[in-house]
């Protein structure tokens, strides 16, 4: 086992183990950390325990133990500043989390710790590691393969006794902290054999074959549980009289006895250090504790060089904590909440003194739960906020539901949604003022996530608590709009609830809901291509500003950038975009940040800046991966990335992913966005039917909802382009048409470049070819005066080919390659390789048509086949067979799979048979393939 273990880390990726307790997996993990730290690896190691699940970033702080000052110290400021809060470095925690710059922070101070050697690390019992430090290691996880030289990552995780699968979801949480791919190793259990070497080497003697087999089927195989049960067994005398073995279960009974033996001072100091969330040696000796040596003798703790105290297994821990009398807890708890120097570690304690209402308990635990939250721990604030509660006395209610609301907020913030949604309700079904109850349906709304549809009922009732208070129905109505637009794909009703949350919003004084809601009305108003937008963001935009707004993904400095876009100022854009960025960075805000990063890619798509489109796409998605967001946007914008700058296959993956994930949140709003990616790759990659049927949906779903400034959704010229690949050119010029008329109006000079191409496109296909190189033309000198320069290599692709096609072949040569120098500085890989078969076709061309050494000219491929050959006969077997499942309307992938090959193999023979048959299309493939001509 361990074997493959050590195969796989060597080859890349990360191993999980996954078995019951005692089964042998921390063992499996020591002697991991034996063996790389003796081949000269550094070793990070932690062992969190069931106690800690709520302290944030306990895990990170035993990873880092040790040689991580003076890396921390080289950090840039802002990772510094976060990392040594994290590692409770400050006396008291200072200011706000940078959650961003925490994670940045950690994957640095690792690289730089493993700069000279390679890193291993090790997570053992990882389904109790707290929140916050299982983030960050996810985060560490998906980029450990890049770092030089790689760092591995093993974890283990607690399955429950009798079933070795374990709890599905621990298994999918703890696999996220290795670096994929990721080998699962069930544990176990031991043989026979196995035990009897255990036993031997342990005790030091041997066992009779049927002492033995009676330990191994009472045990399982469990090593913990067989070593517990000869021990006792041999003090008991139990195996030679012939009694029964005690079944794992009332192993309890064999740990009490053992501890029993110890001295009363010993066995307080366990109790301490079981109930101690990191228990130490000085930890210990604040609290009162006595000396562990007796118990380390006897293999019940292990005590490291820096003093830190570890229970053999945790299940020593667990049964010592849940035997001991209720009054020895609480002694316990007691003398630790006074020696603890953290405040959340000292309010857990404090919590469990009593289980009644106490105002002081409540008040500690409350501001435990701001430090917690002030850390970026909100997971533990939340838990803290509902303990806070639990103790809050029953005379005051109004301070109860405030913090039962706080920690609600808390929960909806960490991703908690089942946490805030039972909080929210308990405070709905109390008698709560009606402030109160408008706070509660808004984290019931808010914990819906994307999915507002399944909280319909919700909404009135909420209104009706809110009724006559501007400063309640404010906020509602802003959520309202969104419901409206998301939901029920109204853009009309999101902007009546917009410019209502908005003069609402006004009267009660809350700026920070009136400037969303101007955010939200003016973005509404340029989809239906309202001139009124302008004055609306401009009332947006208005000083006095809220900063958490002005950072915010749906606040007024997020939408001017979208308001440059619609005026091609591309620049003004960007650096909109990248102050945003910055301001974002510095306060943690993930998801402004995420789609942030999402749009900057798009821009520089624009900008023909292809490579730093995908790293901005690949950042907004591992960003989207690692706070738990919405990953619609992100995968959007990868989808975008990759048709421009990378893979046409990859594209499609992401465009689908993009489909999904929309499809799964019911997001009407982001919904058309995905689809057109996905129609976008498919006429890339050739399939002009699918790309249209996709289309024509986007179309209907988008005018439905008002879609009025093309500008907004781009992807009119592509529907275009898909109806005359299909020879629906009427239908084109119809939608070109109505696009034209809208961009006119609105001025949207970037669109009209875009359809002057498309329509240059339909009147080449009805065969009015001047016509068609005349708009081809004014399509090239529009692009030209924009800074679009992918789509002025597009015109200049297009052009050339129109030239070559009808006759012109040197001027289309000219022209194919201008548009190949745009490619390449872009370094748009997919266009580059489109225009360089162009090119080839071309040279191709020119050859067959040049005289032969003998006779006369030679008219290619197609002239010379025997008369009543059929086209098809001047392809391969291959191209062939493609050619006949174009003709059957099969994708490049179904084709790929119904052949066995490759999707690439399938582009390339279709792109072959394109230039073998002269045509442009899989519908002309079609043509030939049935008609014979």
């Amino acid at each position: 086992m361990l074997e493959e273990v050590r195969g796989h880390l060597a080859g890349g990726g990360g191993a999980l183990l996954v078995g019951p307790t005692g089964i042998g997996k921390s063992t499996l993990v020591s002697t991991l950390a034996d063996e790389y730290a003796a081949a000269g690896h550094r070793v990070f190691a932690c062992c969190p325990a069931e106690t800690e699940r709520h302290l944030p970033f306990l895990g990170l702080i035993d990873l880092l133990a040790q040689g991580a000052d003076e890396v921390v110290e080289r950090l840039p400021e802002p990772e510094r500043r976060a990392l040594r809060s994290a590692l409770l470095l400050h006396d008291v925690p200072i200011g706000e989390r940078d959650l961003l710059c925490l994670r940045l922070g950690v994957l640095h101070a690792l690289r730089a710790l493993c700069a000279d050697r390679p890193g291993l690390v090790l997570v053992d019992d990882a389904q109790w590691l707290d929140q916050p430090t299982g983030e960050l290691l996810a985060f560490v996880a998906r980029r450990a393969g890049r770092l030089v030289p790689p760092l591995r990552m093993v974890a283990s995780v607690r399955a429950s006794f009798g079933d070795p699968r374990g709890p599905a979801g621990q298994w999918r949480d703890a696999a996220g902290l290795c670096p994929k791919p990721v080998l699962t190793v069930k544990v176990p259990p031991m043989s026979a054999a196995e035990l009897a070497a255990l036993l031997a080497d342990r005790f030091g003697r041997s066992w009779p074959r049927a002492q033995l087999a009676r330990i191994h089927r009472v045990s399982g195989g469990n090593p913990f549980f067989a070593v517990e049960l000869a021990r006792s067994a041999a003090e008991s005398g139990a195996l030679e009289d012939g009694r029964a073995l005690p079944i794992p279960q009332s192993l309890s009974v064999l740990i009490q006895k053992r501890v029993s033996a110890l001295p009363r001072a010993t066995r307080e100091a366990l109790l301490m250090a079981s109930a101690a969330s990191r228990p130490s040696v000085e930890l210990l000796r604040r609290a009162g504790g006595a000396d562990l040596a007796e118990a380390e003798r006897q293999g019940i703790v292990d005590v490291d060089a820096g003093g830190q105290i570890r229970f053999t297994h945790p299940l020593l821990s667990a049964v010592i904590y849940a035997e001991a009398e209720a009054v020895e807890r609480k002694a316990a708890h007691a003398a630790l909440s006074q020696a603890v120097r953290d405040p959340v570690e000292r309010a857990l304690h404090l919590a469990k003194l009593t289980s009644g209402r106490d105002r002081r308990i409540a008040g500690t635990l409350e501001d435990a739960a701001a430090v917690a939250r002030r850390r970026g721990g909100l997971s533990t604030a939340a838990h803290l906020g509902e303990l806070a509660a639990d103790h809050t006395p029953e005379s005051e209610r109004d301070a109860e539901a405030g913090r039962r609301l706080r920690a609600a907020e808390d929960a909806v913030a960490a991703g908690d949604y089942p946490l805030a949604r039972r909080l929210a309700h308990l405070v709905l079904e109390t008698t709560a003022p009606p402030r109160d109850r408008v706070r509660a349906w808004m984290a019931v709304m808010d914990s819906s996530g994307q999915a507002l549809a399944e909280v319909e009922e919700v909404f009135p009732r909420a209104m009706e608590d809110a009724a006559g208070e501007p400063e309640l129905l404010a906020p509602l109505h802003y959520r309202l709009s969104w419901r409206a637009w998301m939901v029920l794909g109204s853009a009309e009703a999101a902007l009546e609830h917009a410019r209502r949350s908005a003069e609402l919003a006004a009267v009660a004084g809350d700026r920070a809901t009136e400037l969303l809601a101007l955010s939200k009305q003016a973005n509404i108003e340029f989809f239906l291509g309202r001139p009124e937008g302008e004055e609306t963001l401009r009332r947006a935009l208005a000083d006095p500003q809220e900063p958490p707004v002005m950072w915010h993904h749906n606040g007024p400095v997020f939408l001017k950038h979208r308001h440059h876009l619609l005026h091609d100022r591309l620049q003004e854009a960007r650096n909109e975009l990248r102050t945003l960025i910055y301001g974002v960075r510095q306060r943690g805000v993930a998801e402004s940040l995420c789609l942030s990063q999402s749009c900057m890619s798009q821009v520089e798509i624009h900008r023909g800046r292809c490579p730093q489109a995908l790293t901005l796409a690949r950042q907004s998605l591992d960003l989207a991966e690692d706070s738990g967001l919405s990953q619609g946007p992100s995968w959007y914008a990868l989808a975008l990335a990759e048709a421009a700058g990378g893979d046409l296959e990859r594209a499609l993956a992401a465009a689908e992913q993009a489909l999904q994930h929309s499809e799964s949140d019911g997001d009407l709003l982001f919904l058309p966005r995905a689809l057109h990616a996905e129609a976008h790759v498919r006429l890339r990659l050739g399939d002009a039917a699918a790309a249209a049927r996709i289309l024509e949906r986007v179309r209907l779903m988008e005018t439905s909802q008002g879609l009025g400034d093309p500008a907004v959704r781009r992807w009119h010229a592509d529907l275009a382009e898909a109806l005359v690949g299909v020879g629906r050119t009427k239908d084109a010029a119809d939608v070109v048409a109505e696009a034209r008329a809208q961009a006119a109006r609105l001025g949207r000079r970037s669109v009209l470049a875009m359809l002057e191409r498309s329509s240059a496109l339909v009147r080449a296909a009805e065969g009015d070819c001047g016509a068609a190189l005349d708009g081809l033309v004014r399509a090239v000198e529009q692009s030209q005066a924009l800074p679009y320069r992918l789509e002025e290599g597009r015109a200049w692709l297009e052009l050339g080919s129109l030239r070559a096609r009808t006759g012109d072949a040197e001027t289309g040569r000219a022209d194919l390659l201008r548009a190949r120098t745009i490619f390449a500085r872009a370094q748009a890989r997919p266009w580059l390789e489109r225009v360089q078969d162009e090119l080839r076709a071309l040279e191709h061309s020119r050859h067959e048509h040049a005289a032969p050494e003998h006779g006369g000219p030679d008219r290619g491929e197609a002239a010379r086949r025997p008369a009543g050959a059929h086209p098809l006969d001047v392809l391969t077997d291959i191209e062939r067979e493609v050619a006949v499942l174009v003709a059957e309307g099969a994708t490049n992938r179904e084709i790929a799979a119904r052949l066995f090959l490759s999707v690439k193999t399938v582009e390339a023979a279709l792109t072959r048979t394109f230039r073998k048959l002269g045509v442009r299309s899989r519908v002309d493939v079609a043509r030939v393939a049935v008609s014979g001509r």
